[in-house]
């Protein structure tokens, strides 16, 4: 199912929302207040790449009710291809920008993912939700998850903590598992929560909480915040970002002025 007002800019077999920020905030209060949930995807370059040959990536895309696009590659491509994109919209910014406009209807948020709890301190889930509750006036925190390593491995664990969510009865819910697991179990709450929104947030969950530190505003304005990520997290995300993503984003860079031609 898709929002019907937003038409969509087709990057390499991937709709692509013609959305800004605030506007997804719009959809989103304005859907809560029709007793609609839906789902917002945020693909960057890995996920569009991945869309092309993995089956389960292109049915969480289908799902999805708004898709829009978390990496400036895709907007310069879009730019290229004569169908600009208005801008570029983060998981990592949504994360504040939904809170807040939820905290203005008074609905609550469900954050899940962040580091384990150490010696004295919350985890990483309940400190970003803390956060976001204390800077957005309004805003309720129905509950937090963060779930150990290898959770998704155990059935029982994973239907005890999808009941946990559901029973919370959230408006919205963060998921910051990192891709596919978010998405996994977005699609698994999804029939459990049919008037709640989702959204699979990747690292912003941290972000919040404080453990890891965000790009500074020109990096992420000028397209560079992939680097500041590499170098935080060199050896976790090296193999992915050089090997793969690159390639493939030059590639799409390069086929993009020719869609533009075809289309004229």
């Amino acid at each position: 199912m898709t929002i019907q007002a937003f038409d969509r800019v087709h990057l390499d077999g991937t709709g692509i929302d013609r959305i800004t920020e605030a506007e997804v905030v719009a959809v989103v209060r304005d859907s809560l207040a029709r007793g609609r949930g839906g789902r917002i995807l945020t693909p960057n370059i890995d996920i569009l790449r991945r869309a092309q040959a993995d089956a389960e990536c292109r049915r969480h895309l289908d799902d999805a009710d708004l898709i829009v696009a978390d990496g400036m590659p895709l907007v310069w491509a879009s730019r290229l291809g004569g169908r600009p994109l208005p801008e570029r919209v983060a998981g990592s910014s949504l994360i504040w920008s939904l809170s807040e406009g939820l905290g203005r209807d008074g609905r609550s948020i469900f954050v899940i993912g962040g580091t384990p709890a150490r010696a004295n301190e919350k985890d990483g889930a309940t400190r970003a939700a803390d956060r976001l509750a204390g800077e957005c006036p309004g805003l309720r925190v129905a509950g937090t998850l963060c779930p150990p390593f290898g959770f998704d491995r155990d059935p029982l664990m994973y239907e005890d903590y999808c009941t946990k969510i559901a029973g919370a009865s959230p408006d919205l819910v963060f998921v910051g598992l990192g891709y596919p697991k978010q998405e996994r179990m977005i699609t698994r709450l999804r029939s459990l929560l049919p008037q709640g929104w989702f959204i699979g947030c990747g690292a912003a969950v941290n972000f919040v909480a404080g453990d890891i530190e965000r790009a500074p505003r020109w990096m992420q304005r000028t397209g560079l915040e992939w680097a500041h990520r590499l170098g935080t997290e060199p050896r976790r995300l090296a193999g992915r970002y050089l090997r793969h993503d690159a390639p493939y984003a030059l590639r799409l860079l390069a086929q993009a002025p020719g869609q533009r031609a075809r289309a004229r």
